[in-house]
């Protein structure tokens, strides 16, 4: 089994980020705004923080930029790519798709269709196949008022893993299967909240546990 911590939506406030690691996880996955626009710099120190294997794409409160910083340092982006570690295979996305806002980091649901195609055409299908979005599959955990604000072309390749996991809307934290595949929102780091996930030894063995430190 492998013990992961799910953060998401720290908006450069890391007060509780000792409280996360106490935890203990074996691998940390953070999905986005890790900075609330900048400096990338803070991010880099967070990360250097965290002393178990991180992963990591950005969201839309993150500058451009801080693609080349996480490239720099300790964690691995996930941005556009894959990768496999024994049994779990991961692919990422950061940024989101459009808001009315104009967050410095999104994009079109073409650009997000073309890099999850390319991800998702190099990716090594695994026991446990994980996607780490910062934005949310459309029509799930993306409730604002009455409007769905998830990205169809993510939700389009939704079928492709067995775990989404995704932020970006601070009030959906839960947990939710679609479709045979299970898609967590662990809430906003900076109010404490993460999601414990637990990965066993054979296919869709996988609990979630959402928690706020």
């Amino acid at each position: 089994m492998t013990r992961v911590l799910l953060i998401a939506d720290l908006h450069g406030r890391y007060d509780r980020v000792d409280s996360f690691l106490a935890l203990d996880p074996e691998l940390v996955i953070i999905a986005g705004d890790i900075t609330q626009f900048g400096p990338v710099e803070d991010a880099q120190d967070l990360l250097a923080r965290i002393d178990v294997p991180c992963f990591v794409v950005p969201g839309n409160c993150d500058p451009r930029e801080i693609l080349e910083a996480l490239e720099e340092s300790d964690a691995v982006s996930l941005h556009g790519s894959t990768m496999s570690l024994g049994k779990l295979t991961l692919a990422g996305l950061g940024g989101s798709n459009r808001t009315p806002f104009g967050t410095p980091f999104e994009l079109s649901e073409e650009e997000i269709d073309s890099l999850l195609g390319e991800a998702t055409g190099r990716m090594e299908k695994n026991v446990h196949t994980v996607l780490v979005t910062h934005a949310p599959p459309h029509g799930t955990l993306d409730q604002v008022g009455e409007n769905r604000v998830g990205s169809p072309a993510i939700r389009k390749h939704l079928g492709r893993f067995d775990l989404v996991c995704c932020a970006h809307i601070h009030e959906a934290k839960d947990v939710i299967e679609v479709d045979g595949t299970l898609v967590v929102n662990p809430g906003p780091a900076f109010d404490g909240n993460c999601a414990l996930i637990t990965l066993g030894d054979e296919h869709r063995d996988i609990r979630i546990e959402l928690l706020t430190v």
